[in-house]
């Protein structure tokens, strides 16, 4: 088995690590090998990633991925949509797990990771500019196949919400329609909601979600906004899953302002490695992880995006002191 590793800029350099060594407890004769793209790369060589680089990817059984930076500079090629793109990696996928009065809400977005306002198509001008907003029939179809095969899964415990703004942009009207289609061939219920009160009625009612699906930018806005009901963008991990290849990585960012501060929250790089281990078959060992997360913030020890004190080493290092411990009873 083969585990590209990439660290990228800013805290991917601290968070990936412990994300690793869990991997490593999980998975220690897996051949892992590291891969250098990003912002950093692209001020020592001129290239954010190079084609080699790609190959690699593609060669890789899974890929544990940190964040990069992004500057905003015409010349500046995003990393992240070359990845998504050349390997087709057309689904992102982002659990959002909590509770709330007591209740414990699961809900998943599901977002078309290929098409959408980051399609890369643009064209970049003094006094106008232009970004291609671009949504297939195939590839919506195939996202609420996707979409669909996840609810059925979890026992379809509600309607598939789609998210959509199909009252003003009429490109949406194709994507909400293929997924209902694709839907009613499956036999999954469907509820389409406009992103914008959707997104603010999931923060109001979590509770009343199970899997949601929506295009690319919507489902990057939505996700991250759902952050607040998890306590921040430390504690979300996200998969891009593709025909051949898979992806994994924290939701959040590079987070400069803080890189090389160690206290970045390595518990959305460690749940990105968790459903890296659930991506294998390996569901109970990816559930040994998920428990760790939560039981290690529940026993005080936190980062200061969680209202803590603790470093990132400090934090990662019990984490795997529990997953140690539980696995081996």
């Amino acid at each position: 088995m083969k585990i590209a590793v990439c660290e990228g800029d800013g805290i991917g350099h601290e968070v990936i690590p412990p994300a690793k060594e869990v991997l490593k407890h999980f998975l220690p004769d897996a051949d892992y090998f590291d891969v250098f793209v990003g912002y950093d790369k692209w001020k020592e060589t001129g290239e954010s990633s190079s084609d080699s680089d790609i190959a690699l990817f593609k060669s890789s059984d899974a890929i544990l991925f940190g964040a990069i930076t992004t500057p905003p500079v015409p010349e500046y090629k995003s990393v992240i949509l070359r990845i998504r793109q050349e390997l087709d990696l057309y689904a992102n996928l982002r659990p959002v797990k909590g509770s709330i009065f007591g209740q414990d809400f699961d809900i998943m977005i599901v977002r078309e990771n290929t098409e959408g306002l980051y399609s890369g198509i643009e064209e970049i001008g003094e006094e106008r500019s232009t970004t291609l907003r671009v949504i297939t029939k195939h590839g919506s179809e195939r996202i609420a196949k996707m979409a669909c095969t996840l609810s059925i899964e979890r026992g379809h415990k509600m309607p598939l919400v789609i998210g959509n703004k199909a009252n003003v942009l009429k490109s949406d009207v194709l994507f909400r329609d293929s997924c209902i289609k694709t839907a009613g061939l499956m036999g999954v219920k469907t509820k389409p909601m406009f992103i914008d009160a959707l997104t603010f009625d999931v923060l109001m009612h979590p509770l009343s979600y199970d899997v949601i699906v929506t295009t690319n930018l919507f489902g990057d806005i939505l996700s991250d906004a759902c952050g607040y009901l998890t306590g921040g963008l430390g504690m979300l991990p996200s998969a891009n899953i593709g025909e051949k290849n898979a992806f994994f990585e924290p939701v959040h960012g590079s987070a400069p302002d803080i890189a090389g501060q160690g206290i970045a929250n390595p518990s959305a790089a460690i749940r990105s490695a968790a459903m890296m281990l659930d991506y294998f078959g390996m569901k109970k060992e990816a559930g040994i992880v998920e428990d760790a997360v939560i039981k290690v913030i529940s026993s005080g020890v936190k980062t200061p995006d969680l209202g803590g004190k603790n470093s990132t080493k400090e934090a990662g290092e019990k984490i795997l002191e529990y997953i140690k411990k539980i696995d081996s009873t």
